[in-house]
């Protein structure tokens, strides 16, 4: 009985000990304070709107008449103490660089070294790599050039007709296409792509992801020439009936895909690294 009342005060003791070392060195609780900011730039159509995102966060680009890009952020600041989130805010924002017929909106803050040089040289070290983010919404003409790029955050895009080049780290992304040349790379994440009318317009469309899931929605009755690919690991899934293979001596795979929708026409390339690249028609509503 004795060994068995010694075993069960180690373990008691062990258990506490254990417990008392999980808490010890814990972060303590951030304080999170979100700041709001919003712009208005005049803004004709057939302009050049480059965007560079924070590190963390999303990007949402809408096109609209009006001839002015409108924008409203969301910063996310996070903190020990509210003195600490106050001087965050002198730091963590934007800045719009306008030029001749073309806009740049940049994100600045702690993560920026060279801008944090130039404008808080001596901004405490401590702060430096307390977690931020900062959510986009931007609207812009609807005949507009787009140079988006982005780290870590969802990204949308609709209703947009230009040259659009777009750059992401890690997203969940929907593009809903309706004109002009999409170029755009992913590094991880989900990309969702629909093309509303059989009557698009647009040029071309090139879009990369390295891992995880594209999804592309084409409308009935489309036409266009279509390369599909899935390099490494993961699959081709395609029920879009519409497709045919450009040539007899090149049947569909699960890797490979090159086909013709209708007679042909807009050239659209789809590929995913690793992962899943699913193509499929719009749903007929019931």
């Amino acid at each position: 009985m004795n060994n068995q009342n010694s075993i069960r005060t180690l373990f008691i003791v062990f258990f506490i000990l254990m417990l008392s070392l999980a808490g010890f060195g814990q972060s303590p609780t951030l304080l999170k304070r979100t700041a709001y900011k919003t712009d208005s730039i005049d803004f004709g159509a057939g302009g050049t709107l480059s965007v560079t995102g924070a590190p963390a966060g999303s990007i949402a680009i809408e096109g609209w008449d009006k001839a002015e890009i409108e924008v409203s952020a969301e910063i996310e600041m996070q903190a020990a103490t509210e003195a600490d989130l106050a001087q965050l805010a002198t730091v963590n924002s934007y800045i719009i660089d306008q030029g001749f017929n073309s806009v740049r909106i940049v994100s600045v803050g702690t993560f920026d070294k060279d801008y944090m040089k130039r404008t808080a040289k001596k901004f405490p070290k401590n702060l430096l790599g307390l977690p931020f983010k900062i959510d986009y919404k931007i609207k812009v003409p609807r005949y507009a050039d787009l140079n988006i790029t982005g780290g870590n955050g969802d990204f949308s895009l609709t209703g947009v007709d230009g040259e659009i080049y777009v750059k992401f780290l890690d997203s969940n992304a929907k593009l809903n296409l309706v004109g002009g040349s999409v170029q755009a790379t992913f590094g991880k994440g989900t990309v969702d792509i629909s093309i509303p009318t059989r009557g698009w317009r647009g040029r071309f469309a090139d879009v990369q992801l390295a891992a995880g899931t594209m999804s592309v929605i084409f409308p009935p009755n489309f036409n266009a020439e279509i390369e599909a690919a899935v390099l490494r690991e993961g699959k081709i899934e395609n029920s879009f009936a519409e497709l045919k293979p450009k040539t007899k001596n090149a049947p569909f795979g699960e890797k490979t895909i090159s086909a013709k929708a209708g007679v042909g026409g807009i050239p659209l390339k789809f590929t995913v690294g690793d992962g899943t690249l699913k193509l499929a028609g719009f749903k007929k509503a019931e």
